[in-house]
């Protein structure tokens, strides 16, 4: 089964009945029933939410993602309790020693890395992409040699030329942002069901990031939104374009020698650093992400 993104974009209440989420707009009644739903997006402001639908959301595990005024992602509602056995869970993360968070990050950046190279080399970008490869395996454990901010420049330079930033205020960085922010939010989705902490990263560790596990685990699943953007930004930043990186996690990407979705692709990598993570497989076990 599909489940669904759900966008609300124009002022109604939202409510629970039943396992029903219920949207009342001023001139219509929408009923979705939750197991359907993995995120609600709000991109309005005016937006009346029931507690009773939020503790519903919590118990499903479903992602309630906040808009700014903008209508640009800027919070999201998680289950405090994502899994039955959180203190344990908790306790094996806070007992990650150095060496397997730097070899686990080691992977992830070569995984990225590579990633960003195939999705040259299907663009025709052939001398930027054999850099990229061969940048990939000079990772060292922990990136101390920083490949990773080495492999984004030429990326994103033979991409989108030389001349850009990613602090530019333009529509393309709008919706790489975008898309990165909703990326952000379904691998959040994933850590907490799994009763660990999102602050705790193996690499990001900035003290007013409350995200940095997930911001460690997304990098290999970036490509995706660059790919979506630069196939289907024109020269607006549209609400259709919005739609489009919302239910990214619905479009279909290879991984494991099979077709998934990619919010399953998400689910399945992350599950494997965590049990890396947590010895219970080789770091060299973590399979690659692939998702052309």
């Amino acid at each position: 089964m599909a489940f669904r993104t759900v966008y609300i974009e124009s002022p109604c209440k939202l409510s629970y009945k039943s396992g029903y989420l219920v949207v009342r707009k001023e001139d219509d009644t929408v009923k979705l029933h939750l197991s359907e739903v993995s995120t609600i997006i709000l991109q309005t402001m005016q937006v009346f939410i029931s507690a009773y639908l939020m503790a519903e959301l919590a118990k499903n595990k479903i992602s309630l993602v906040v808009s700014d005024e903008k209508s640009n992602p800027i919070g999201q509602y998680l289950p405090l309790y994502g899994a039955h056995n959180t203190s344990k869970r908790v306790m094996e993360q806070i007992a990650w020693g150095e060496p397997i968070k730097k070899r686990v990050w080691q992977h992830v950046v070569k995984d990225k890395i590579r990633e960003q190279a195939r999705f040259l080399e299907e663009r025709d970008y052939e001398n930027e992409a054999k850099q990229l490869y061969l940048i990939a395996n000079e990772v060292r454990s922990g990136d101390t040699t920083n490949r990773e901010a080495q492999a984004a420049r030429l990326y994103f330079a033979a991409l989108f030329g030389a001349e850009f930033s990613r602090e530019l205020d333009v529509p393309l960085n709008a919706a790489l942002n975008y898309g990165y922010a909703v990326l952000l939010s379904m691998v959040n989705r994933e850590i907490v069901s799994r009763g660990y902490l999102t602050q705790t990263g193996i690499c990001h560790r900035n003290e007013y990031n409350q995200f940095n596990l997930a911001c460690d685990f997304m990098e290999p699943f970036r490509p995706a939104i660059d790919r979506a953007v630069v196939d289907y930004l024109n020269s607006e930043f549209d609400s259709e374009v919005k739609r489009m990186l919302g239910d990214i996690g619905n479009t279909y990407v290879n991984y494991r020698d099979g077709t998934y979705r990619l919010s399953s692709a998400i689910s399945q990598y992350v599950q494997q650093c965590l049990n890396a993570l947590n010895k219970k497989i080789a770091v060299e076990d973590i399979e690659e992400v692939q998702l052309l």
